[in-house]
């Protein structure tokens, strides 16, 4: 997979601005409405990423979700990276976070 070029990835980033770029990643913080749907929504965003064999790193402290996506094999950002964060924003919306 192609890396996207700094241009690419600023113009990604407005079709999904819940996320920021740190470095060679993205990041969103999702905060649930209590600890059951924090962890649906997570099983929700597993069932994706396996779909698409894309996985985000998730740090999960009682009810707020923070969500890594980089595409460590290509060494940086791809398109993998966005469609993924487009369908956890999908998820998260979902359960009001």
């Amino acid at each position: 997979m192609d890396l996207l070029d700094d241009s690419e990835v600023r113009r990604r980033l407005g079709e999904t601005p819940q996320w920021r770029r740190e470095g060679d990643e993205i990041r969103r913080t999702v905060t649930a409405p209590d600890f059951p749907t924090a962890i649906r929504i997570v099983d929700e965003i597993a069932v994706e990423a396996e779909k698409l064999n894309h996985h985000p790193d998730i740090d999960i402290r009682w009810r707020t979700l923070h969500l890594t996506l980089s595409t460590h094999d290509a060494g940086g950002l791809t398109e993998m990276d966005f469609t993924l964060a487009a369908r956890i924003d999908e998820i998260a919306a979902s359960h009001g976070g």
